[in-house]
């Protein structure tokens, strides 16, 4: 288990895309942009579902997922990899799908959730260049 700190929290929270890394059963990668993603615990991130296809059936066949973010002005980064549990019906689902109906609305677009996927983080790495990039800190 690792914990985001409130360095990492930070930079989070002034991100507006993040990429998302799955893998099939054989190893082969999937990155995705999101953008329906928020901490629920230091351990503990939910990313709504609304258009993934290759990533959900990644998912299903290997539960783990990655989730890169960085700073775009200092380029400070971090990629958190995990266990991932996806949830379409339930507390969980319900609460991440009027949390992305107000933010399509916000947004002025039409989309809902099909799903939450909720990644406990295992693991973090820095992915801010230099020296320490690929680095596990957590």
């Amino acid at each position: 288990m690792a914990l985001l700190s409130p360095r990492m929290k930070e930079i989070f929270s002034n991100q507006k895309t993040f990429v998302l890394g799955t893998s099939d059963r054989g190893g082969n990668p999937n990155t995705v942009p999101v953008a329906a993603v928020k901490i629920l615990d230091d351990e503990t991130l939910l990313v709504s579902d609304q258009f993934f296809v290759k990533t959900l059936s990644n998912l299903r066949e290997n539960p783990k997922a990655a989730l890169s973010f960085w700073d775009k002005d200092s380029g400070e980064g971090y990629q958190v990899k995990g266990a991932a549990a996806i949830h379409t019906a339930g507390k969980i689902f319900e609460e991440t799908a009027e949390w992305v109906h107000a933010l399509s609305l916000k947004a002025g677009h039409p989309f809902q959730s099909k799903g939450a996927v909720v990644i406990r983080i295992g693991e973090i790495y820095s992915v801010t260049p230099g020296p320490d990039a690929g680095k596990k800190i957590g």
